[in-house]
Parts: C-alpha cells; sequence; structure tokens
C-alpha cells in the first residue's frame, strides 16, 4: 500500500473513531479529540506525501508516530475500565496508525534505494 493511501486511511479511522470516543462519551474528555485533530491535519498533509514531499512526508511520520505512542494510555486506560467497546474502538486506531508507519519506513526505504541505483547510473 502507498504512504499516501494509508496515511489518508489512517487519518479518516483517527477521525472517525475519535468522534465516536468524544461525541459518545457521557463525560468528554478534550483529550479525545487528539486523534480527530492529528487526523484532520494528516489529511491537510496528504497532497504533500502523495507528491513525495520529503519534509511534509517526514512531518506525517512523526504526527503518525505520536498518535501511535499516544494511544497506549487510552488503550490501557480503557482495559482498566473493561469498555470493551473502547478496547476495540482504540485498538482499531492503533492498527491502522501501524499500518500507515509500515507503509511510510515501506516508502522511505524504496525512495533510498531509488536514490542509490540513480547514483550508481551516473
Amino acid at each position: 500500500m502507498k504512504a499516501h493511501v494509508a496515511s489518508l486511511l489512517n487519518a479518516i479511522v483517527l477521525i472517525g473513531l475519535g468522534s465516536w470516543g468524544y461525541f459518545g462519551s457521557d463525560n468528554p474528555s478534550m483529550t479525545a479529540l487528539i486523534p480527530v485533530i492529528i487526523g484532520a491535519i494528516l489529511i491537510v498533509l496528504n497532497g504533500g506525501v502523495k507528491k513525495e514531499n520529503k519534509i511534509i512526508a517526514h512531518i506525517a511520520v512523526v504526527l503518525t508516530l505520536a498518535i501511535l505512542i499516544g494511544l497506549i494510555k487510552p488503550f490501557m486506560g480503557r482495559m482498566d475500565a473493561a469498555d470493551y467497546v473502547g478496547v476495540a474502538r482504540v485498538s482499531i486506531m492503533i492498527l491502522f496508525t501501524m499500518i500507515a508507519m509500515i507503509a511510510f519506513v515501506r516508502s522511505f526505504i524504496d525512495a533510498r534505494k531509488q536514490r542509490e541505483l540513480e547514483e550508481g547510473n551516473n
């Protein structure tokens, strides 16, 4: 899967499930909107990722890694509360974020190999 596609899917999942977590809660916390905000930023950055803009792609990777790490605490909190719907919701966000990270790493590796091939031909 291309990095921009994986990032876009991740952004949509973060926005959708993050919104569900916030608006579906009896006492919502503003921190529940962090995945929504990160997802919105990833959508804005997606065009640059698709065009393989290095700076934008690296910003998207940093945000993706940050949200991956940031989702650990909510996951543990939902586990402690025995909120299995919440566990599933956060698990899906973690899964899609991991897929996006893998796609980014693969694209960076492929870009490096391509650069090395081009340098070798010169």
